[in-house]
């Protein structure tokens, strides 16, 4: 064990050297070609973009910083991280709360259940996206920060190694042959003394040697030097199936978010087509906090009464289509509309639509902004504005 020390020691202080006189250009440096260098920059230009794009994504997935450190200590403990309530949820249950203390039978307590529900719905859909994006394209990107890249860089700090044996042979034999090439020279018998000739004769032969063992070293330097620039040149090529990998996940992200956002739109749509439907949801008919005093004057009166949100409600409901039959068109303001997707009418004052097809729309004064009056042959009824596509 001593021997290996001392010999492990020796490495290491012989790479330090090299290493060292390399960085103040006093050694040479064994350069890699150039699709090496290249296939090099490529692998760390992927680790460091693939490192920003999984910090980013979690920081979507999970904006608070609290709890994505959370997380993480869970997963490095192998203990299963516990489910935590959305932000969604947590605002649907909050706003059930309101509702049943503030009174769920008044207007404003049966829009706040309605929109909980959907605020709950929202929530859960923002789970299942977090989970599927965890698992289809955060998962694949940690793997490969985690596993094949710490194989790269283990190989290429074996090659790095290796370099620095084989440039510090190279010099080792370089000066070998240059003391050699000393010794052999002859010295003259007039000048020197026969003492001194045999000493340079014996110094040229331990120099000698000294060339041939560093010639052996050097061809085993070299030899391991090319398996293993062989080795980490395989692992830097198979960073085009990563990107390939990758590929297919950030597919699957991509299909998760769309998934996500249609569930959230659809959710929407449909909390605003059960919004409409409630009487007064967007009228001032709160009632007074105390009874109404005899003496309140006509201004004071008309300002309490509810505003009118569309033609529509000008007539019963019963009479409601009546009305928007004898609504003539304006003179100018008509437009084309193609239909985005179907609609089933909510009542007799609204029009039944399909995908795709063409109608013409205006609008009324007092109409609701987010409503228009829809024609399509003898058929007329209100239409949603999200659901057209308004053409010239």
């Amino acid at each position: 064990n001593m021997k290996k020390l001392a010999s492990d020691a020796g490495i290491f202080f012989t790479r330090a050297v090299q290493f060292t006189e390399e960085k103040f250009g006093q050694a040479e440096k064994t350069e890699l070609d150039a699709h090496f260098e290249n296939l090099l920059a490529r692998a760390d230009s992927t680790k460091n973009w693939t490192e920003k794009i999984l910090r980013q994504t979690e920081v979507l997935l999970q904006p608070n910083p609290s709890a994505r450190v959370e997380e993480f200590l869970y997963e490095k403990l192998d203990r299963k991280v516990p489910s935590r309530v959305t932000n969604g949820e947590l605002l649907a249950q909050y706003m059930a709360e309101a509702a049943g203390e503030l009174g769920p039978t008044t207007p404003y307590g049966k829009t706040l259940l309605k929109v909980a529900e959907a605020e709950k719905q929202l929530g859960a859909a923002e789970r299942d996206f977090i989970h599927t994006a965890s698992i289809s394209f955060l998962t694949p990107l940690r793997n490969f920060l985690e596993g094949d890249w710490k194989t790269i860089s283990k190989e290429r700090r074996l090659l790095q190694n290796r370099r620095l044996d084989l440039d510090a042979c190279k010099a080792r034999l370089k000066k070998a042959k240059a003391a050699e090439a000393k010794a052999t020279t002859v010295p003259d018998f007039q000048e020197t003394r026969p003492r001194n000739y045999i000493l340079s004769a014996s110094a040229s032969a331990l120099w000698n040697d000294e060339v041939d063992k560093a010639e052996q070293e050097l061809r085993v330097a070299q030899t391991e030097f090319d398996r293993q620039a062989e080795v980490t040149r395989l692992l830097l090529e198979g960073i085009s199936s990563t990107h390939v990998n990758h590929l297919r996940c950030l597919h699957e992200f991509v299909k998760s978010q769309t998934t996500y956002y249609a569930q959230c739109y659809r959710h929407m749509l449909d909390l605003q087509k059960q919004l409409g439907r409630f009487p007064g949801t967007f009228v001032g008919t709160t009632e007074p906090a105390s009874p109404p005093l005899s003496s309140t004057s006509p201004t004071t009166a008309a300002a309490t009464m509810p505003v009118v949100p569309s033609v529509a409600s000008l007539a019963p409901p019963g009479e409601a289509s009546l009305c928007l039959e004898e609504v003539a068109p304006p003179a100018s303001g008509t437009r084309k509309a193609r239909v985005l997707y179907d609609y089933e009418a909510a009542d007799s004052s609204e029009l039944a639509l399909l995908a795709d097809e063409l109608i013409t729309v205006y609008s009324l004064p007092g109409m609701d902004p987010d409503w228009l009056i829809g024609e399509r042959g003898n058929k007329k009824g209100k239409v949603p504005v999200t659901y057209l596509e308004l053409l010239s």
